[in-house]
């Protein structure tokens, strides 16, 4: 039991291939392959981690300031909320006899009457959960970038790159139209 665990986690942490051979498991080294389905996952369990991942390490500051907007407009706005709804609440019970909890408002927005009041609470509820809703957007937005910059991390940009168009006829069918050839590479060896 124990040289499994050991072997799984020798496995996740080095990036090693293993090959049965016959009784045991023999550890083969290989190059470092990236794999841009890690940087989607690590990016999708923590903000950033994608990135760091894909070595694009100016880019984790950026996300956590985006990250954080709506982070404290949810702060500020579920503050608000709490404190506009035990206002109303307040205001609701003073209205129909009970003014125990009038002294508890907050002094900011004891002088609001109770239409105001419900209408502050729900705004501020809207806020909050918009603020919520920017935060579960930002955050995927850190991952498809993660996702994307894993993908395009080994992409071939080489000076072999090329695109040649040109007119091309087919006598047979009697058609004429654009012929369009993108070469990646160069194929002859030097």
């Amino acid at each position: 039991m124990r040289r499994i665990l050991l072997i799984m986690v020798m496995f996740v942490f080095q990036q090693t291939t293993w090959s049965q051979d016959s009784a045991y498991l023999k550890r083969t080294d290989t190059l470092p392959h990236h794999i841009p389905s890690r940087a989607t996952k690590r990016s999708a369990l923590i903000p950033g981690w994608g990135q760091a991942y894909n070595k694009q390490y100016w880019k984790i500051p950026v996300i956590y300031g985006v990250l954080a907007i709506p982070a404290a407009t949810f702060v500020y706005n579920n503050s608000m909320y709490t404190k506009t709804k035990f206002a109303y609440e307040a205001r609701y019970k003073e209205a129909h006899g009970d003014a125990s909890d009038v002294a508890r408002i907050d002094p900011q927005i004891k002088s609001l009457s109770l239409g105001s009041l419900q209408s502050y609470r729900n705004i501020f509820r809207k806020d909050r959960d918009y603020s919520i809703m920017w935060f579960i957007l930002a955050w995927g937005v850190n991952v498809v970038d993660a996702t994307v910059s894993g993908h395009l991390k080994e992409f071939n940009i080489s000076n072999d790159l090329s695109l040649r168009i040109q007119p091309f006829t087919e006598p047979a069918l009697r058609q004429s139209g654009l012929s369009l050839q993108l070469h990646l590479r160069n194929t002859h060896s030097k």
